[in-house]
């Protein structure tokens, strides 16, 4: 099977689509990929890690007031239909994947423009403007969220998958995350997490937070600032504290996060729905601090899903503070019966065989062509 890829912007529209590349390979390892990604998007990087061939078109978002940069944003993406159409009659894919982020848009519309089936996947329980436009012209919306398929009154078809992360992360080694952090194999761990890029908030309350930390017992606590943040977070606990106690790892980057994840007792996070994916997967509690800088608050509705089902904590970024975060942990971490309650919550909301459910639904159409 010939498959091409697109989905870009952040780590969690990057992820999945790599995941339903390594599901495909694994079901078919003769099956040849190419992903196009935007020039200047965290894509660009992350997927010749990856050893998938990268392509790449230049795109931007719109603005949410007029502006000339949205009369730009219509020429990119015209312009970046013309270059998807070439590369697709050059590939000659038998199905086309988006991910979401706004270099879908052009890729995914050439697809459907040249009569490519063509899929897209929705993380998130509010769809995004990509997705939105998108639905009229792909022959499957897969949706990640279960009920989540009104949001879609105009797709041909919409097929409850999961997020296919959840099924990369549901395989991962605990003792391989142990080993990474160099703590002993039976620690109990909250790891604080601010998203790919870090998110200067949490960092913040991490730093007020971080005197208070002595007081849980037998826990450690690793905090991922982000590689932007790094130095100045470390600096300021350093200095909060007078020295860095062995309790307490502060990390700028964990590159085999799924291993971390699955020695994780609790976890303190963004609402993204790919990381909510990989933690539902492995059954984590979490606290979980929606970013109040996405379109739609799309994150705070992630995260009330998982607190409706009893497998988190939502706490606004408005109400956040190192007492605050450090009162939330606490009360899950001395309540072991009850952040029991919640691991089993939250394993009951993941779905570990989303890409294998994807992927059946990508064979489908290609085989139906």
């Amino acid at each position: 099977m010939r498959v091409v890829l697109s989905g870009g912007g952040t780590g969690g529209h990057i992820y999945p689509a790599v995941a339903i590349a390594r599901q495909i390979e694994a079901e078919n390892p003769d099956s040849e990929f190419l992903y196009i990604g935007g020039t200047r998007g965290l894509e660009s990087k992350l997927v010749p890690q990856e050893n998938i061939p990268f392509q790449s078109i230049d795109i931007t978002g719109f603005r949410r007031k007029l502006s000339m940069d949205n009369l730009k944003t219509v020429m990119r993406f015209l312009q970046g239909v013309r270059k998807s159409k070439k590369m697709l009659k050059e590939f000659k894919p038998d199905v086309v994947i988006g991910t979401g982020g706004y270099v879908c848009g052009p890729v995914v519309y050439a697809a459907a423009k040249l009569g490519i089936p063509s899929v897209i996947h929705e993380q998130n329980a509010i769809p995004g403007l990509t997705n939105k436009f998108l639905t009229r012209y792909v022959d499957t919306v897969a949706v990640s969220f279960e009920g989540s398929d009104k949001a879609f009154p105009g797709a041909k078809r919409v097929v409850y998958t999961g997020n296919p992360r959840a099924t990369t992360v549901a395989k991962a080694s605990r003792d391989r995350g142990f080993a990474t952090l160099g703590v002993p194999m039976d620690s109990r761990v909250v790891l604080v997490v601010g998203g790919s890029r870090g998110a200067k908030a949490i960092n913040q309350a991490m730093v007020d937070m971080a005197p208070m930390l002595e007081r849980l017992k037998d826990v450690h606590v690793v905090y991922v600032t982000g590689e932007s943040y790094f130095d100045e977070t470390r600096e300021a606990i350093r200095s909060t504290l007078g020295t860095m106690p062995n309790h307490l790892h502060v990390l700028p980057y964990v590159h085999n996060m799924p291993e971390v994840l699955a020695c994780t007792s609790l976890i303190v996070n963004r609402a993204g729905a790919s990381f909510l994916a990989e933690i539902t997967s492995l059954g984590i509690p979490s606290i979980l601090i929606p970013s109040p800088n996405v379109t739609n608050n799309h994150q705070e509705a992630n995260a009330r899903m998982l607190e409706r089902g009893g497998a988190s904590v939502t706490m606004l970024e408005k109400d956040l503070s190192g007492k605050a975060l450090y009162e939330a942990i606490e009360g899950i971490m001395n309540n072991e019966e009850a952040r029991k309650r919640m691991a089993a919550s939250s394993l009951s909301l993941g779905k570990p065989d989303a890409a294998e459910v994807l992927v059946d639904e990508i064979r489908r159409l290609a085989v139906h062509r």
